[in-house]
């Protein structure tokens, strides 16, 4: 159904592209990215290709069954073998399963490529959809947090065993 492709120099216009099309979607969601963002891409993504290189972050398109760009997942704050999950799916391909995929793809990529043992996710508790994807890749909540300053949940997932938490 989908299928995650490394970030890499040659996406930056394609990435930009999307970014820009569902900056009003994902703003409903979570903070907007702002016009700097937007502004500064080209640097940003060569800085962002760089911290990869160190192997600090992985960062992957969502691509379709067309090979279209319909979402991003990424691993962030890669350290002792864990990482933070980071996804967003764009307006035409959300509500379709998509995002659910691409974090049961990344967590595999997290285990077979990165070597990584657990990962975290974050939410805010008036984001359903995301909470939603995250048990359904069996991620257990095991903190109230506040998160841009809404409360919110942290989320674990242990790598390679059928208990979320454990």
């Amino acid at each position: 159904m989908v299928r995650l492709e490394r970030l890499r120099a040659g996406h930056a216009q394609s990435l930009l592209a999307f970014e820009r099309e569902n900056r009003e979607f994902f703003a409903r969601s979570v903070p907007d990215r702002g016009d700097a963002y937007f502004a500064e891409f080209a640097a940003r993504h060569q800085a962002l290709l760089d911290e990869q290189d160190c192997g600090t972050i992985h960062f992957h398109l969502v691509l379709d069954e067309r090979g279209a760009l319909v979402g991003r997942a990424n691993l962030v704050d890669v350290q002792d073998g864990t990482a933070e999950v980071g996804y967003r799916v764009g307006a035409r391909a959300a509500g379709r399963g998509v995002a659910t995929a691409a974090v049961a793809e990344l967590c595999r990529l997290a285990a077979a490529s990165y070597g990584l043992s657990s990962l975290t996710a974050v939410t805010t508790l008036d984001n359903p959809a995301s909470a939603a994807v995250l048990r359904k890749n069996r991620f257990g909540a095991v903190e109230e947090i506040t998160l841009d300053g809404q409360p919110g949940v942290r989320y674990l997932r242990r790598l390679g065993g059928s208990d979320p938490v454990g």
